[in-house]
């Protein structure tokens, strides 16, 4: 288990999303990625979680609405991970699979491509 700060932590998440495509960072809109200090109850393995409505669901009438949110569970990335780098690894993995959803990817096709 690596444990880091909690500015570090969102220092890690920052550098993820940064690290994103451009294209991908362009079509993010009304999206927010947000730290939380664990998953769920019931969920004690999940990384993160997407909430919202992705991409391919979004109709003519999608406007007014709050932000999507990008979930990361901060004590399971960090339990799950041996080092610094092996957690800013996993951190830009549970990012680009959550985004992955925000674009209306499922599982079974983000295991497909590598993404899960």
């Amino acid at each position: 288990m690596t444990r880091v700060s909690d500015s570090r932590f969102e220092q890690l998440a920052a550098e993820a999303l940064d690290g994103l495509p451009d294209w991908v960072r362009e079509r993010m809109d009304n999206v927010e990625v947000v730290v939380e200090p664990g998953p769920p109850p019931g969920e004690p393995d999940l990384l993160g979680q997407y909430h919202g409505i992705p991409l391919t669901k979004r109709g003519s009438g999608y406007a007014g609405v709050t932000p999507d949110t990008i979930s990361l569970y901060r004590s399971t990335i960090e339990r799950a991970s041996m080092s610094e780098d092996d957690l800013r690894e996993r951190v830009k993995h549970v990012i680009a699979h959550e985004v992955g959803h925000f674009f209306g990817i499922s599982d079974e096709r983000l295991r497909e491509i590598g993404r899960y």
